[in-house]
Formats: C-alpha cells, sequence, structure tokens
C-alpha cells in the first residue's frame, strides 16, 4: 500500500508527475496529436487512409499487481500490456489517456511510477495526453490509441482452415514467476531473477505488429493463457485448431518444472503478452526471416481445421500424434477469470 505523506492536491499531482513529463514526449511526437494533456479533451488528427486503433486496460491492485509491487515497473506494465492490444492488430502507437485512483498521493511512490510509465512511453514513441486522478483503492486505467492503414488491422476473425497457428517468445514464465512468489513452486534465486522480468516489465510485440500487417490472417495478444485466447481467435473466425502441446515455446528455466507444470503454465498461465496469430501456409519463409530479423523466436503450434457441428474446439496432441483426451486438455484450456475469486 502507499505509505503515508505530505497533503498533495490533485492539480499538484498532474502538474509534478504526469503533465511534464506528457509535454515533454509531446515535442517529440508527430502531427496526428493536435492537442495533448491539459485541455478537456485530446485531439487525434487521423491521417489520411489510417484507422484510429483504441484499447482499454485496467489493472486492480491484489487482482493484478501484488500491494507491494514495484512502482517503476508497474508503471511500465500498465502501458505495455494496451501497447501489447495494439501490437496483436498491427497498429503504430499514438498516445494514451491515463486515470488512476490512489489511496493517498504519496510523493515517493508516484516518482517512481511516473519514470517507468513515461519510460515505456517513450520506448514506444506514445505520450501521455490526457487522464483524470481521484481517491480510492489502487486502480490504474489505461486507454491507448494507435493508427493503422485502412483496411489492414489484423483481426481475430480472419482465420481460415488450414493455415498454421504461430506464437512469439515463449509462453509460461510469468505464471512459473507468479507461483515461486507465492510459494506453490520452488526455485532459484537465479532462476527465479532470470524470469521475474515476464511478469513484472513484459515487453510489447509492437515491432512484430507492424510487420505481420500483410501476413498473419488473425491475431490477438496472449494476455489471459495461450490456449484460452486462442480459443477466441477460433470462436471469431468459426474454425477449430489442432494444438501440439510440446510445441507450445518454453524457456529453459520453466523446462525445469515437471512436465505437467511445464504444459499447464505455458498452455494457460496467462500475463504472457505474446502474440500468437494465423497465417497461410505459404507464409511459412516469410515468418522465419521475420523471427530471424527481430532476433524473437516464433513457433508454429498447430493448424487451424473446419470446425464440427457449428463449434469451434481446440484439439490437443502429443508429439507422437497420440490425442489428449477432454479431461486433461481441460486443464490446459482455461483463460484467467478476472472475477473469479
Amino acid at each position: 500500500m502507499l505509505s503515508e505523506s505530505s497533503p498533495l492536491g490533485e492539480f499538484d499531482l498532474i502538474q509534478r508527475f504526469f503533465k511534464t513529463g506528457a509535454l515533454a514526449m509531446r515535442s517529440n511526437s508527430d502531427h496526428t496529436i493536435s492537442l495533448g494533456i491539459g485541455d478537456d479533451c485530446a485531439l487525434l488528427k487521423p491521417i489520411s487512409g489510417e484507422e484510429i486503433a483504441i484499447t482499454s486496460d485496467m489493472l486492480v491492485e491484489g487482482r493484478h499487481f501484488f500491494s507491494n509491487a514495484n512502482p517503476a515497473l508497474l508503471g511500465r506494465k500498465a502501458l505495455a500490456v494496451n501497447l501489447s492490444d495494439l501490437a496483436a492488430m498491427g497498429a503504430r502507437p499514438l498516445g494514451f489517456t491515463l486515470a488512476i485512483a490512489l489511496p493517498q498521493p504519496d510523493p515517493i511512490w508516484l516518482e517512481a511510477f511516473s519514470k517507468g510509465l513515461f519510460a515505456m512511453a517513450n520506448a514506444f514513441s506514445c505520450p501521455l495526453i490526457g487522464g483524470d486522478t481521484t481517491a480510492g483503492p489502487l486502480t490504474i486505467s489505461i486507454t491507448a490509441f494507435g493508427s493503422i492503414p485502412t483496411g489492414k488491422a489484423i483481426r481475430r476473425s480472419g482465420a481460415k482452415p488450414g493455415e498454421d497457428i504461430w506464437v512469439s517468445g515463449t509462453t509460461g514464465d510469468a505464471r512459473l514467476t507468479l507461483a515461486a512468489l507465492r510459494h506453490e513452486i520452488a526455485i532459484s534465486e537465479a532462476d527465479l531473477r532470470h524470469i521475474e522480468h515476464r511478469m513484472h516489465d513484459p515487453i510489447p510485440r509492437v515491432d512484430l505488429g507492424y510487420r505481420l500487417r500483410n501476413i498473419a490472417s488473425a491475431a490477438l495478444d496472449v494476455s489471459d493463457g495461450l490456449l484460452g485466447d486462442l480459443q477466441h481467435l477460433l470462436n471469431q473466425s468459426q474454425v477449430s485448431a489442432e494444438i501440439f502441446l510440446e510445441r507450445i515455446p518454453k524457456s529453459s528455466i520453466l523446462k525445469k518444472q515437471a512436465e505437467d507444470i511445464q504444459n499447464q503454465f505455458a498452455a494457460c498461465g496467462g500475463d504472457d503478452y505474446e502474440i500468437c496469430f494465423t497465417a497461410p501456409v505459404a507464409q511459412r519463409h516469410v515468418i522465419e526471416a521475420i523471427s530471424k530479423d527481430l532476433n524473437l523466436p516464433i513457433t508454429r503450434i498447430g493448424q487451424t481445421i473446419e470446425m464440427n457441428n457449428s463449434q469451434a474446439t481446440v484439439r490437443l496432441f502429443k508429439t507422437d500424434g497420440s490425442l489428449i483426451g477432454d479431461t486433461e486438455a481441460a486443464t490446459y484450456l482455461k483463460s484467467f477469470d478476472h472475477f473469479a475469486s
């Protein structure tokens, strides 16, 4: 929780920790922002031939992060999870708004949080253009805006039967970090230091999103668990999928765990912020070249198939080609539920 501090009013808080940083970024931004922070509304001027992509994410203390979370890393992550949504659609970040509720305005906490926030914003040329503050349980809500050529957005609904299913990076390390911090699983301090950034400081795959604009048929970002999120794409596209469970990419640290833990964390752990996408088989060599150019593993984990009985499903297979039974498969197809206890 935030510690006691000297009184700090709302407008002093905005001016000291957010407006100054936003104006510094504004001088480096392009002309799509007609009016930034400081007025009743920000003004965005769409570029001719482009559309505006909009996404919102909320982080709530105790639900999405621990009460003792590093505020600088929390600032970075709060924006990163929104940039990940823009990346999945192939959008170029334009700017974002921040609404934050604080139990009390602690200057030390706010200084670190705002530095982390603006570090992520600067890394992806995405300035703060407005927002709000109030008293309340610690809650961070960001709305991010992006731009994409008209008709080029990578939606969830474009997959066709017979396409490859890919995922970037590795999955499961954020869940392993959480398990270690909760003392559910014992891992060494060295291993924890090696992977904990996957939970606390994810990197949105914005560059990959750009490169997939004319290649991927459908995409989404992996936030609530790879296979559970994939199910949303399948439902939107009206296709089913066959996935080889052992192909899901895992880090060397996760591979030290028992096989069932490896598979469960990688398949449905959540908080990965990678991109899962489908693409025609003919694009394999292009995707492999992108992987090499970005120095980012991109792994083919399965393929889309025709739906059966008008229901999108995921069939899981072992490396030897044997089908995983429904009861076992159900443990890998869960998604994080924000309303579950």
